[in-house]
Order: C-alpha cells, then sequence, then structure tokens
C-alpha cells in the first residue's frame, strides 16, 4: 500500500458514519448540478461524493439538469423534501446573479441553505499573442484607444467569466465587446484564433497554451498570487487595487432542512476536503476550498455580499437575461 493510499484510508477512517447524526442520511444522497457533465460543479460534485459516500456510509449520487442558467437545478432542489437527501452543487450564476436578471420561482436567500463550500479559485486574463499588451495597463490603454473593438469571450451570458470581465472593464473604465458562448471550450476555441482577443478562463485551460505560446497570460483574479503561478501578478497588483473575483462552487441544502443533518453535512466535507485524493485534483484545477470560507456564517456572508456585488456589476453594465 503506498502512502497516498493509507493517507486517504486513516483519514476516511476517521470519517467512520458512527461519527455522525445517528440515522442520517437514510439511503442515497442526490447531488443536482444545473449544467452538464464535464463542468467545473460536475467535476467537484462527482470528486467529493466519492469520498463522502465513504465517509456517510450511502451512496452521493451526482444528476446533471442543466437548463435556465442552473435555475432549473435551483428550483428542483428548493422544492425538494427538507430532509438532506436532495442538495445542489452550484456556481453563482443561478444564486447571486439569477435574482437580478430573471424572476425565478425561488428566492435563493430563503429556500436554499448554504452547507459547505467546495472550492473557489482564481481566474486568469489570457489574450491573444497578436494583442499588443503585455499588462494590464497596456491592455486598459489598447481597450480606451478603441472603445468596443476588443471582443472577449465568456462561457455564457451571466456566467463566471461574463460576470469577472463586466468587474474588470468597469474598474478600468474602457468597453469592450462581449461574445457569449455555450461553454468556455467554444470560448478558448475562438481565443486561440484570434476570432476574439481575450477572456478570463481557468488557469488550468489557459497554462497549457501560453507554455505553447499560443496565449499570453497577464494577470490573475485572486487576491494574492497564485501558488502554481507565482511570476503572474494579480489585476491588483497590476493597476486595479482592490480588484479580486474567484468562481466557486458550493453546496445547498433546501431551507428548514433540519440543523443536524447540515451540521453532519458540512463537518463531513470540512473533513473530506484534506484526503488527498481531494487535494490534489483540487490543486491541479486550480481550485482551493478555503478555510475561512469552509460553512456556517462566514459561508452565509460571503453569498451574501457576492450576491450584492453581482448584482451591481450586472445593473452598471446594463447585462439583460437571454
Amino acid at each position: 500500500m503506498d502512502r497516498r493510499t493509507w493517507l486517504a484510508g486513516s483519514a476516511l477512517a476517521a470519517l467512520h458514519p458512527a461519527a455522525w447524526t445517528a440515522g442520517y442520511p437514510a439511503r442515497a444522497v442526490k447531488l443536482v448540478v444545473g449544467a452538464p457533465a464535464g463542468g467545473p460543479g460536475d467535476f467537484l460534485a462527482r470528486l467529493y461524493g466519492r469520498t463522502m459516500a465513504a465517509a456517510l456510509g450511502q451512496p452521493f449520487v451526482v444528476e446533471n439538469k442543466p437548463g435556465a442558467s442552473g435555475t432549473l437545478a435551483a428550483e428542483m432542489v428548493a422544492r425538494a423534501p427538507a430532509d438532506g437527501h436532495t442538495l445542489l452543487v452550484s456556481g453563482p450564476a443561478p444564486i447571486s446573479a439569477a435574482p437580478h436578471l430573471l424572476k425565478p420561482s425561488y428566492d435563493p436567500s430563503t429556500d436554499l441553505l448554504p452547507v459547505s463550500m467546495l472550492g473557489s479559485g482564481a481566474f486568469v486574463l489570457a489574450v491573444h499573442p497578436a494583442v499588443r499588451a503585455s499588462n494590464v495597463r497596456e491592455l486598459a490603454d489598447l481597450a480606451r484607444a478603441q472603445p468596443g473593438r476588443l471582443s472577449y469571450g465568456s462561457g455564457g451570458n451571466a456566467s463566471s467569466s461574463h460576470l469577472c470581465t463586466e468587474l474588470f472593464s468597469s474598474a478600468l473604465q474602457v468597453r469592450m465587446n462581449h461574445v457569449p458562448y455555450k461553454g468556455e471550450g467554444q470560448a478558448v476555441s475562438d481565443l486561440l484564433s484570434g476570432q476574439i482577443q481575450l477572456m478570463f478562463t481557468a488557469p488550468n485551460v489557459a497554462l497549457r497554451h501560453a507554455r505553447a505560446g499560443t496565449l499570453r497570460l497577464l494577470a490573475c483574479t485572486s487576491g494574492e498570487r497564485m501558488r502554481s503561478l507565482p511570476q503572474l501578478p494579480t489585476v491588483a497588483e497590476s493597476g486595479v487595487p482592490g480588484f479580486e473575483y474567484l468562481a466557486w462552487q458550493a453546496v445547498f441544502a433546501p431551507a428548514n432542512t433540519p440543523r443536524a443533518h447540515v451540521e453532519t453535512l458540512a463537518a463531513a466535507w470540512n473533513r473530506v476536503r484534506t484526503v488527498p485524493g481531494v487535494q490534489g485534483p483540487l490543486d491541479e484545477l486550480g481550485m482551493a476550498s478555503p478555510d475561512r470560507l469552509a460553512s456556517g456564517s462566514a459561508l452565509a456572508a460571503f453569498l451574501q455580499a457576492e450576491t450584492e456585488r453581482l448584482g451591481q456589476v450586472i445593473r452598471h453594465a446594463g447585462i439583460k437575461a437571454e
């Protein structure tokens, strides 16, 4: 048995189901993801689901329910029995953006209860090599000289990459042209071909192209430099003080789920995040599960602030529902 396997087994042994609430979970727990398979939410749901199943003694089964910017999945969970056996894995779109764009049949602040932060990670700002900018200030000067001429891609209207870029544009007081795609993969393909000039995207996506010389990385959106890219400055360091944007994925339960069940889930998630089989893939994805936002009041406060901030971005940019 190698050391990684031994460590994983030891960590899971400490999470024996008998340590948690008697009788919960009583059957399989469904993790509903409002996006197709292969995205960050789906990846994290499956990554954690396997370990949570070992920890709590019941299967954690992923169900993909894409559509309507993730609101179909959020509505499904909000209306599910509040017994802790149906949970939502979601990013900001149906939680923090939808209330400002749509009229969903649920209220994220009252119909869904945050359980645990699964992961959050910075974007990197990537440009096509033909763009004559080697840093954020030069890009800003280029955008001001050609208002609306630079085009940026995103994974869709009101997606994390869209909102991040609008926040960036607002901070720099520049105007760029938004080109939404049905997923970030298509946007990256057009960035590589020069159809669009820039985008904010996940580090693991952009890094291999940067190493090949087909993209140039200008900055990252975290508050501090990334451990995996220590030479890459932050946007805040690059002339936009205070700028920070983290793409996140969290778990939610229906409102009125028993507090004991929520605490059981949060405690288990807080422990399994340290298992080597979880931490390694998180690092490769460029995501982390910050302790300060793991669960409880800190997570709730973060989500409230995120909803307010993204609302300001949406109103300022004039983003409309598609």
